[in-house]
């Protein structure tokens, strides 16, 4: 819903809410970011150079511990398989995270395993550590980014995880997002979060996206695609793109009911009007942040006792996921701005006066 009088915003990285736009009903945390989860970090690291460089790396990690040694419960959904979510199958296989996360461009995923790698052996520590699994993720930002020229260096994603904080996270043309295309809009890094009434747990859910895929938008329902036109101009049929969604959570839930909290996130995607296409590598890494329920390499026995979230009590987080994935998106939109890149391409920001009339009317 539009609440209120709006006020116009120019300031860069204005997001949804400064214009009163308020998606759904459950509350924010204090900074509706995926670092309301306590402990969640996120560092970025943004190349522009010249005409034609426009990339980056986006790292989120969990907790600011020895990740390797202290693994946190994971699971994985993919929603379309176009693309490369390098290190999946072993969180699938043993339901835990041991690394960073780290969000790039597709041909920068190599590059990124491998400084996530020096990164984790590096640490003190892990000095016997002889199998890392690295988790890098990407989206295609070859039309605004000389991707081929593969500029993105380990060096450069050290620095992203090195830069990580727990406080407000930038958005729109930064990290991960500096080059991506969304609705046929200038997408980005984008981010939200959502926080369950005392009754139903209390716990948080936070997302972060890059946005980087197709379809008609549409928020809170209103067909702003369809309004202002821009679905003919080839977006539609020709909505190929990728998105990568990072769900994080302070409920103690075990990697199976993780995979089913990153099902739902893909609804919040479809609340946007993106479809999913067949050119889409559209992908959620869930996560849970709970102590309790890490996994020390130094524990001994045969038995982990867990605390865990019973399945009947799933539903409140499903409708977390769900908001604060919508909303991260629509940030991500709002917070981009027009930008020229590779053969002197061009992608406009979301025309944000336009789109605030559009909203009132409904």
């Amino acid at each position: 819903m539009l609440s209120g009088s709006y006020i116009p915003i120019h300031a860069q990285n204005a997001r949804a809410r400064d214009y009163n736009i308020k998606i759904e009903i459950l509350k924010t945390g204090p900074l509706n970011s995926i670092t309301d989860v306590p402990e969640v970090s996120v560092g970025n690291i943004t190349l522009i150079e010249g005409e034609q460089i426009r990339t980056g790396a986006t790292a989120i990690l969990p907790h600011s511990g020895n990740l390797f040694q202290e693994k946190v419960p994971a699971g994985i959904y993919v929603g379309n398989g176009f693309g490369k979510l390098a290190g999946s199958t072993q969180v699938e296989e043993l339901g835990v995270l041991e690394t960073p996360i780290i969000l790039t461009n597709t041909l920068s995923v190599p590059t990124a395993m491998n400084a996530v790698i020096s990164y984790t052996l590096d640490l003190p520590g892990n000095e016997n550590v002889r199998s890392v699994n690295a988790l890098v993720g990407e989206t295609n930002d070859g039309y605004l980014n000389d991707i081929r020229g593969r500029h993105l260096k380990e060096s450069h994603v050290l620095q992203a995880i090195q830069s990580a904080r727990n406080g407000p996270v930038k958005e729109g043309n930064v990290g991960a997002g500096t080059g991506t295309v969304c609705f046929g809009f200038k997408g980005g890094i984008g981010t939200s979060s959502r926080v369950l009434p005392k009754k139903v747990g209390g716990y948080t859910v936070g997302v972060l996206v890059q946005s980087n895929f197709g379809g008609v938008l549409q928020i809170n329902g209103v067909p702003l695609g369809k309004e202002l036109g821009n679905y003919s101009k080839g977006f539609l049929y020709d909505a190929d793109g990728s998105c990568m969604i990072v769900v994080a959570t302070n409920a103690p839930l075990t990697s199976r009911n993780l995979k089913r909290l990153a099902k739902r996130a893909m609804l919040g995607l479809g609340r946007t009007g993106g479809i999913v296409s067949n050119g889409s590598g559209d992908y959620v890494i869930a996560f849970s942040t709970h102590r309790a329920n890490r996994s020390l390499s130094e524990k001994g026995g045969l038995i982990e006792n867990k605390e865990v979230v019973k399945n009947e009590a799933m539903s409140p987080l499903f409708l977390a996921v769900i908001e604060a994935t919508e909303e991260a998106i629509i940030n991500s939109l709002f917070a981009a701005r027009t930008m020229t890149g590779r053969n002197n391409h061009k992608i406009e920001a979301l025309p944000i006066q336009k789109v605030l009339p559009l909203l009132q009317k409904q």
